[in-house]
């Protein structure tokens, strides 16, 4: 007769999983590639396994401020970005304005 042992072993996938995401896990290593004890190219790499209130609670929420993966995040860049422009173009009418005053004042003087 055959066991059934899959239960046990998905609770215990399970726990651990539990346990991995309540506590958090940190893989970190660094690749580097030398040539004559010169250093060309040097990848670190850094992976954390955590729940998201995990990360939070450690300091870690990126994906809020990605305007790639938070829609509050675009609407916050793409205010900037108006805002930014509206900018521009006062600076670049009041740039405009010194400038006809400054030929205004140049043709005055050479009629003078």
């Amino acid at each position: 007769m055959e066991e059934i042992t899959h239960s046990s072993q998905a609770s215990n996938l399970a726990d651990i999983l539990e346990k991995v995401l309540d506590k958090g896990i940190v893989i970190a290593g660094d690749i580097k590639i030398n040539i004559a004890d010169v250093e060309l190219l040097t990848i670190k790499v850094r992976l954390i396994v955590a729940s998201v209130d995990k990360a939070k609670e450690i300091g870690i929420n990126w994906w809020e401020e990605d305007p790639y993966l938070s829609t509050k995040a675009k609407e916050k860049e793409i205010k900037e970005q108006k805002e930014y422009q509206k900018n521009l173009e006062e600076r670049i009418k009041t740039l405009e304005g010194q400038n006809t005053q400054n030929t205004g004042n140049e043709q005055k003087n050479k009629e003078e």
